[in-house]
């Protein structure tokens, strides 16, 4: 079992035992979003803990959402749990990069894709640029601010 998993698990009872309802609410839903990707497809398998992160990112990405949707429709309460889950969820996803350190992995792919092309990358290559990055980067920034840096890079 993955070691993140077998984390989630052991901190859920743990939660549960100390009857704090909302930590205890966060991992059982990411347990499930786990167990839910474990078991979709033909066959049902085993996540590594990458895979764990992913299905993390996914679900709190879900409460940053959901958070501001609440904001908006005027449900402070509800907008409140909502972050209060995601701060759950933060402790098991890696530490998130800063604009700089984005920046950096950013110019070192945009150069890369320069070597191979043999000259700057335009608009067209923005795939290639974002393929390096993404390598790079590997759930410690989301997919819009990746996307955002490299436009802005291509752009000037």
């Amino acid at each position: 079992m993955a070691d993140l998993k077998t984390r989630l698990k052991n901190d859920l009872t743990v939660a549960m035992k100390a009857r704090e309802t909302v930590t205890a609410g966060a991992l059982r839903m990411a347990l499930t979003a786990v167990t839910n990707e474990e078991v979709s497809g033909k066959q049902a398998r085993e996540l590594t803990d990458d895979e764990v992160v992913k299905v993390l990112s996914r679900e709190a990405k879900k409460r940053k959402e959901a958070a501001e949707a609440f904001d908006g429709a005027g449900r402070a309460e509800k907008a409140d749990l909502e972050r209060q889950e995601l701060a759950v969820l933060e402790v098991y996803l890696p530490k998130q990069l800063d604009d700089a350190e984005l920046g950096t992995i950013v110019d070192k792919a945009f150069d890369a894709v320069a070597a191979q092309l043999g000259e700057a990358p335009g608009q067209k290559q923005m795939g290639q640029v974002m393929k390096a990055v993404n390598a790079e980067v590997a759930g410690r920034a989301e997919g819009g601010r990746v996307a955002v840096a490299v436009k802005a890079k291509l752009a000037g």
